[in-house]
């Protein structure tokens, strides 16, 4: 393909992905209120459109209208930055996470992933440790004590649960002997998917997960009860729509990347010897990936509603006692089966 061809097929792709990943966060908040009330035994959304469907969209058009208000002892420039901030590392992040197999459109062998770079899994890294600066910003530039521990909690946070995450993947890569997410992906054909194979690596980067995305059990940067609404509670307009945009779209990119890493990708088991169409086979596999990020996204949701925040205190306890050895165990564990089954 030329250079013309490639940058036209790249733009399509990106553009595909930000309006599947603007929809689907919009449906995600839409569905998070149901869920919430079905597991409270309430309506929930039921009066915008049919059933509430048209919910999502009121929201932004009432947000639209309100008014934004910048504190007077704030630092405009930091304040007005730090969603740009956060928004830009929720959707950039996913650029390089596949969401099925080569296809052929028209002749051309398409990649189903917008930029396929040897570095995706330390990429992934480095954009999700650029999305505590959003936080941080946010708390410390609003000039509201409240803000700034808010910040200061995320940090920390952050800082703990990082740690444990990147060593859950050190397994993975380990056993892929690649930092691409393709090559991830392929090491986990059949049923030989990482969470089986290593699942403490599966669940410590499950909850770190949970910790890196703000969500309930680990929303303490925001902890309504003490901190009114932590980093955000200067912010109103656009401004904070930008904050609750980004926190479930780096919701839906976290159950993506586990998807990807431990949950074999787009592969559905043994689905070669059904002897399909390959156009089937094609659509199939791409429809199993979106399966099973849903699933996680619905875990996502349903573990806010049934489990109560943890006190500070537990949650570094957990992180540098409990996640943190239990990671370093499981890269032991990962490299004693490569070694005796030279897997």
């Amino acid at each position: 393909m030329s250079i013309l061809e490639i940058i036209i097929i790249t733009f399509i792709k990106i553009l595909f992905i930000l309006t599947a990943m603007l929809l689907t966060v919009s449906y995600s908040v839409y569905f998070e209120r149901k869920i919430s009330a079905w597991a409270q035994n309430r309506l929930g959304p039921n009066r915008v459109g049919w059933q509430g469907i048209l919910q999502p969209f009121a929201d932004v058009f009432k947000l639209l209208l309100k008014e934004d208000i910048v504190p007077e002892k704030a630092n405009k420039y930091v304040h007005a930055i730090a969603p740009m901030i956060a928004l830009f590392v929720a959707f950039t992040t996913y650029a390089v996470i596949p969401i099925g197999p080569n296809i052929n459109v028209f002749g051309y062998e398409i990649q189903l992933v917008v930029a396929d770079i040897n570095m995706g899994i330390l990429y992934v890294l480095a954009l999700t440790s650029l999305g505590v600066y959003a936080i941080t910003f946010a708390g410390w530039s609003s000039g509201s004590k409240y803000s700034l521990l808010g910040g200061i909690r995320s940090s920390a946070q952050m800082i703990s649960y990082e740690i444990s995450m990147g060593f859950s993947i050190g397994g993975v890569l380990l056993l892929a002997e690649s930092l691409r997410p393709i090559d991830i992906v392929n090491s986990q054909t059949g049923w030989m998917w990482n969470a089986i194979v290593q699942p403490i690596g599966f669940i410590t980067f499950v909850v770190s997960a949970f910790a890196e995305t703000n969500r309930l059990p680990f929303d303490l940067p925001e902890a309504e009860p003490e901190l009114v609404g932590g980093f955000h509670t200067e912010y109103s307009s656009m401004k904070f729509a930008a904050f609750f945009l980004a926190e479930y779209a780096n919701m839906i990119i976290a159950s993506a990347l586990i998807v990807t890493l431990y949950l074999g990708g787009w592969h559905v088991p043994y689905i070669e010897t059904l002897n399909l169409p390959s156009w089937l086979t094609i659509l199939i596999q791409i429809g199993s990936f979106f399966v099973k990020m849903g699933a996680l996204l619905f875990f996502f949701i349903w573990v806010r509603w049934s489990i109560p925040r943890f006190r500070y205190d537990q949650l570094m306890n957990l992180g540098w006692k409990v996640m943190f050895p239990l990671s370093l165990i499981n890269i032991v564990w990962v490299a004693a089966l490569i070694m005796i089954f030279k897997i």
